[in-house]
């Protein structure tokens, strides 16, 4: 078989070498990116007077053939024509004959797939965007919900202050907002058009790129044709947030797995989002949490390949970068699993309410609170600490908690302590003590949801934004 490159090659490629260097197995997803990119490239040469409006109409109506028997999943890729330009450009002639060759006028391989890629992440931030806001959602219907839930909190996984549980649920929709802000900053630069930089010096033909960056809905152009089609840093970036994204997801997949054992019973996981065991009959397995705390290596691993594989490369376009998609195909297919998964995990979880209180009342978290409340009696804050340290060894020598104290076994330690210290010890009064914004504090609690809630509103309405330009 004939390549559509091949004059000024006398021998058929070797067909190791064909199955070796074929990227059709996978960049074959980018298909409807690259009729969108060849549509927008064929109008523009039109305008231009490049080619004859006859043929750039023919041209178009090729392409929507080819576009509808790749929807359809009637198009045949195969290695011979080696990646998805030269499948579906072999297409279009096979479709309308010689005029098909046309298309490529004023264009290469290296500025074409470089757009394919551009348009392809551009959408998927914006469904990373929002498929984040709806987790955000969950999180704030949950929180809102167990406002009144305190649940120990922890450092070292000691257990340290009382906390809302809501609150430790907003801990997560603060992290997930700034992976949202990451993902909107990075727009504006994988928006940019890199097609008319041509093989890497642009073209001979008067192309406007700037009318085909308007067609396809980018910003700009790039300034550079060489950094044009050797530019990988927009995907290095969706790659970074991408494991930022999952770093986070981990980080609440590990607190899902161990408040759902039995030693936490903090909360209790949907059947749809657990499995069994195939020998213990009594497993409810949190699987899903699991595996995406497992999947979060395969995203960091495809972020520190593509880095490798740029590291030393020189200008412009040299064939190790189609390496570039690989890890990129796997990475969204992961995250977009993750998150598909996670709110309606979250959605459906039931918080056991009374366990947490009980972890509460049976722990020496109120502690910090002692100590605050003899400063607040004049004593310097390195002596309080002491005598609160020997207070709970105390407890723990006798078996007792220290709301468990008689008032003459509290002023064995400090002649300080009045009655007034089994209210201090209350878990609501722990809780609702820490009244700054940002604190647990039922009221700063209930604000930050509110701030919340109108930022999803801003989530929304630049998703919104963005969708016409990213189909």
């Amino acid at each position: 078989m004939s390549k559509l490159w091949g004059g000024r090659f006398t021998k058929q490629t070797d067909q190791l070498v064909e199955e070796y260097t074929a990227s059709i197995t996978f960049d074959k997803e980018l298909a409807e990116e690259d009729i969108q990119g060849s549509l927008a490239h064929v109008t523009m040469l039109g305008k231009c007077g490049i080619l004859p409006q006859e043929d750039v109409e023919t041209i178009k109506d090729g392409l929507n053939r080819v576009l509808g028997m790749i929807r359809r999943g009637e198009l045949e890729y195969t290695i011979a024509n080696e990646d998805i330009h030269m499948n579906i450009e072999k297409t279009l002639i096979d479709e309308i004959g010689p005029v098909g060759g046309k298309l490529h006028t004023g264009r290469s391989r290296n500025d074409q797939v470089a757009t394919d890629m551009h348009l392809y992440l551009r959408g998927r931030v914006v469904e990373f965007v929002s498929l984040l806001q709806k987790l955000q959602e969950a999180l704030l219907t949950q929180a809102k919900a167990n406002l009144d839930t305190i649940v120990p909190g922890y450092t070292h996984l000691q257990r340290a202050q009382p906390i809302l549980f809501a609150h430790h649920l907003m801990a997560y929709v603060s992290m997930f907002q700034r992976d949202i802000e990451r993902l909107q900053d990075s727009y504006k630069r994988i928006n940019v058009l890199p097609l008319g930089a041509g093989a890497l010096a642009g073209t001979t033909f008067p192309i406007d790129r700037h009318f085909v960056a308007e067609q396809l809905g980018f910003e700009g152009v790039y300034e550079n044709s060489l950094d044009a089609v050797s530019d990988r840093d927009f995907i290095l970036e969706f790659l970074a947030n991408a494991s930022f994204i999952m770093m986070h997801l981990s980080r609440f997949c590990e607190e899902l797995v161990m408040w759902s054992s039995t030693e936490f019973n903090f909360v209790e996981l949907d059947d749809a989002f657990c499995t069994g065991s195939s020998i213990m009959p009594q497993k409810k397995n949190p699987d899903v949490a699991e595996l995406v705390r497992g999947k979060t290596g395969r995203v960091y691993g495809n972020l520190f390949g593509l880095m490798t594989v740029l590291k030393s490369l020189p200008l412009a376009y040299n064939k190790d970068m189609q390496e570039d998609k690989e890890g990129m195909l796997d990475t969204v297919r992961t995250l977009q699993g993750a998150l598909q998964l996670f709110a309606p995990m979250i959605s459906t979880m039931k918080v056991n309410k009374d366990r947490m209180r009980q972890a509460v009342n049976q722990d020496f978290s109120n502690a910090t609170d002692i100590a605050d409340y003899l400063v607040n009696k004049g004593l310097p804050f390195r002596q309080a600490h002491e005598v609160i340290g020997k207070t709970v060894l105390y407890c723990i020598q006798e078996g007792k908690f220290l709301l468990d104290l008689s008032m003459e076994e509290f002023n064995k330690f400090s002649e300080l302590f009045g009655d007034d210290i089994y209210e201090v010890l209350q878990p609501e009064q722990v809780v609702n003590a820490r009244n700054v914004y940002g604190g647990t504090a039922s009221s700063q609690v209930e604000g930050a949801i509110a701030r919340a809630e109108k930022g999803l509103e801003v989530t929304v309405s630049w998703v919104d934004s963005k969708l016409d330009k990213s189909k």
